[in-house]
């Protein structure tokens, strides 16, 4: 782990100095942020400095906060606007009346043999939040209130670094392409019969070029893509099957185990995720919120 960069800052109409430390977790993507409470209001210069950290790094971690819903909404309006709940009100919430609007549920528990919350059980394929839509979502905040003993560990994988690095005969047939991607809510795997009747479907660039940061990533996953748009399915298969492998690639990957109190922030425009499988047995709910997208990936 590299060495700490610290960010020092003054507070507002105040004259005191605030300082918040980030920590590099992996080479390519992730940092911990110290030395910040959220559960206080941020001032301007820094959430600047916290949006300026997070376009650098892709994901932020901030470790032991205890924040109440209202917290973790006012924080997510940091980097955007709130994003709003996709899924259909009559399949989600099913639990939980006192969560508030546009905030998931994460979470393996049961009430009347039903999951309170959505993505309940086993591993998940790598993925970009709500690549399947038209407009998708920007940002994902993930904060944890009760994890397993063990498992249920999340993957972070640099779009950045698996496009910079892709090989020449692997890229070039696909630069200027776009793939068609297609998700049935509910599901982890691709073909584990655990959707519900409700999906999306979209299209867009295989490679998309960050609005903010200038830099190409590669937009495609294994649990949603389905096909790059005008191109024999054989052909097809073949290259898309090649850039996962790359883009998965533990180089490229930080890996976060889960501890109470953890809020992670990610960048779903130059990153993709996954789920490692925990226990059945033990509880796992986590409060997500989304920052809702602004420009189109195209």
């Amino acid at each position: 782990m590299s060495a700490a960069k610290s960010s020092t800052l003054s507070k507002s109409g105040t004259g005191e100095t605030g300082a918040f430390n980030i920590e590099k977790l992996s080479p390519h993507i992730g940092a911990a942020i110290t030395g910040i409470d959220l559960t206080q209001e941020i001032d301007a210069a820094t959430a600047a400095a916290l949006y300026q950290a997070w376009l650098d790094n892709i994901v932020l971690l901030f470790r032991g906060q205890t924040l109440s819903q209202e917290d973790q909404i006012r924080v997510t309006k940091i980097f955007g606007p709130h994003g709003e709940i996709a899924r259909p009100p009559k399949y989600f919430p099913k639990g939980y009346s006192t969560i508030l609007p546009n905030i998931m549920l994460i979470s393996n528990i049961r009430e009347n043999g039903e999951p309170i919350g959505a993505l309940p059980d086993g591993e998940m394929m790598f993925h970009h939040d709500m690549l399947h839509a038209e407009l998708p979502d920007k940002g994902t905040l993930l904060y944890s209130v009760e994890i397993p003993s063990t498992g249920g560990h999340t993957l972070f994988a640099s779009g950045y670094a698996a496009y910079e690095t892709l090989p020449d005969d692997i890229r070039a047939p696909l630069e200027g392409k776009s793939a068609f991607h297609h998700y049935n809510y509910g599901s982890t795997q691709k073909g584990d019969d655990r959707g519900i009747e409700a999906f999306a479907e979209s299209r867009h660039p295989l490679f998309r070029t960050h609005e903010e940061t200038g830099r190409k990533a590669v937009y495609v996953n294994r649990l949603m893509t389905e096909r790059v748009e005008d191109m024999d399915p054989s052909e097809s298969d073949r290259l898309l099957n090649a850039v996962y492998d790359h883009a998965e690639k533990p180089e490229f990957v930080y890996e976060h185990i889960w501890q109470v109190g953890d809020l992670l922030l990610w960048d779903n425009r130059c990153s993709s995720h996954a789920r490692t499988d925990f226990p059945d047995g033990e509880r796992r709910l986590l409060l997500r919120t989304t920052v809702k997208g602004d420009t189109k990936p195209y």
